[in-house]
């Protein structure tokens, strides 16, 4: 008899042992380097440019603890399980955003400018709304499979977004595109950011319910699986969404990426090549198409192609022409593979947009090649731990959002840097997390809330069986 106890209680033990560990404790040890990391980066910025260490120095240092703190703790009540390196990799990036741009803020170039305003208090603030809505999206979206129930109603709302700066009144131009609102008391908002979180939610509801219809061939073609005519419908709209976006908005960065988006998510969903295929032709037959006729696209298409010259045409005072892309280029051939030095470059020579498009040939000649390839690589681990948490999603839908939220945050990093290097043409994103800008920031956590969510639901041990009394009995009874 009691032996049979034993082994009913050992089995039961068994059983409620099944699980992760939350690896709470782990993600906490890495915050504290989030945080540590951009300090010591302030107090050498400050070190360098005055020789003593910042008066801000403890404040900022305090702040960015806050951040994370509150950040760590919302996701370790409502969130237990979730992946454990986004959120200090997304804490990291906006530590020393926050510091290249307050470097930015000491330069004496800069602040002769009759447009200068501190950017560094204003770019906390927006880190402060940013992880609030972070908090927000955790608190509240108890399961990321509600988002499905909404899925026209999500494409609604991103072209009403998209279509927003286009309204008279509302919209403003800023050099050439057209993506920005201004709101009264507030500033400029950027619709796009946020419209590319709820496309993603879109894309992911429509594509599990027809995905088995795009799967389907009709005939084989040079190696490769035609799709029916019928099927093509979507990716035409969409294609021909990003045309419109970038016609009537002159923004190429935010066509590229929803198209982009939209091809990944759909190649994920039929595991078919041939979408790969037609998306690129497509994306570069409208490309080639717009540059043929919209200005402000050549310019950037020619300011790609030859940055000397449209810098030497700027310098002549020939308007419309950017010297910008030269001076990144120099900012980055400076820098050479070590750097010159957090404080001690002179990027701040490239004037507008220093802070905020081109931020990243700061990091290329203060830190360096080693410096950028490490920057880099933290947004290739965040893709990378996107990417995890769609594999281990147990939903069809949890999958394609999480592809797809990973999916955009990876061609926004593409299309800026690319730009910023001379890769591609410049497209006037931001950069996640460490540009300035406040709708860049404030999406982009919201954007990591929602990963974490799905991963929450996909590393959440499966709840232990109930006990089966018939089961226990006849162990009981049995001799």
């Amino acid at each position: 008899m009691s032996s049979t106890s034993n082994t009913s209680t050992h089995h039961t033990s068994t059983i409620g042992a099944i699980g992760a560990p939350s690896r709470r404790n782990t993600e906490l040890a890495l915050l504290v380097f989030a945080v540590v990391i951009p300090v010591f980066a302030y107090a050498n910025v400050g070190l360098a440019i005055n020789d003593q260490v910042p008066s801000g120095l403890l404040g900022y240092g305090l702040g960015l603890g806050l951040l994370a703190a509150v950040g760590h703790i919302v996701v370790r009540k409502f969130a237990p399980y979730a992946d454990p390196l986004m959120l200090p990799l997304a804490t990291l990036l906006n530590g020393i955003g926050l510091v290249a741009i307050w470097r930015l803020d000491q330069s004496e170039r800069l602040q002769a400018r009759d447009t200068f305003v501190e950017a560094a208090p204003r770019q906390l603030m927006y880190s402060a709304l940013g992880l609030a809505l972070f908090v927000a999206v955790l608190v509240f979206l108890k399961d990321h499979r509600v988002l499905q129930r909404y899925t026209y109603i999500s494409m609604a709302l991103a072209l009403f977004l998209l279509l927003l700066p286009l309204v008279p009144g509302l919209g403003a131009n800023i050099y050439g595109a057209k993506i920005w609102i201004s709101i009264p008391g507030i500033g400029t908002i950027q619709p796009g950011e946020f419209a590319k979180i709820v496309i993603a939610v879109f894309f992911a509801g429509y594509l599990m319910v027809k995905r088995d219809a795009l799967a389907l061939a009709s005939r084989r073609f040079m190696g490769l699986y035609l799709p029916r005519g019928r099927d093509l419908g979507p990716i035409i709209v969409v294609w021909a969404m990003s045309i419109l976006i970038l016609v009537f908005e002159t923004d190429l960065g935010t066509s590229l990426l929803f198209f982009g988006m939209f091809v990944v998510m759909l190649y994920v969903a039929t595991e078919r090549t041939s979408w790969i295929v037609f998306g690129l032709l497509m994306s570069a037959a409208g490309a080639v198409g717009v540059a043929s006729f919209e200005p402000h696209v050549q310019q950037r298409v020619q300011a790609w192609l030859d940055p000397m010259g449209e810098y030497l045409k700027s310098k002549e005072g020939l308007i419309g022409h950017s010297e910008q892309s030269a001076e990144a280029l120099w900012a980055f051939g400076s820098g050479g593979v070590l750097g010159t030095g957090l404080g001690q470059g002179n990027s701040d020579l490239i004037g507008f947009a220093a802070n905020s498009d081109f931020i990243l040939a700061t990091f290329g000649e203060e830190l360096g090649l080693a410096g950028v390839m490490a920057i880099l690589l933290i947004y290739g681990l965040i893709v990378e731990r996107g990417v995890r948490t769609a594999l281990a999603a147990r939903d069809p839908f949890g999958k394609l959002l999480a592809v797809g939220l990973s999916g955009a945050f990876a061609l926004q990093v593409f299309v800026v840097a690319g730009g910023v290097m001379g890769l591609i043409p410049l497209t006037g994103m931001t950069l996640p997390f460490v540009a300035y800008g406040g709708s860049s920031v404030i999406a982009n956590w919201a954007l990591v809330g929602i990963l974490l969510r799905i991963s929450d639901t996909a590393r959440r041990p499966a709840p232990s069986p109930a006990p089966n009394p018939d089961a226990e009995m006849t162990q009981v009874v049995r001799p």
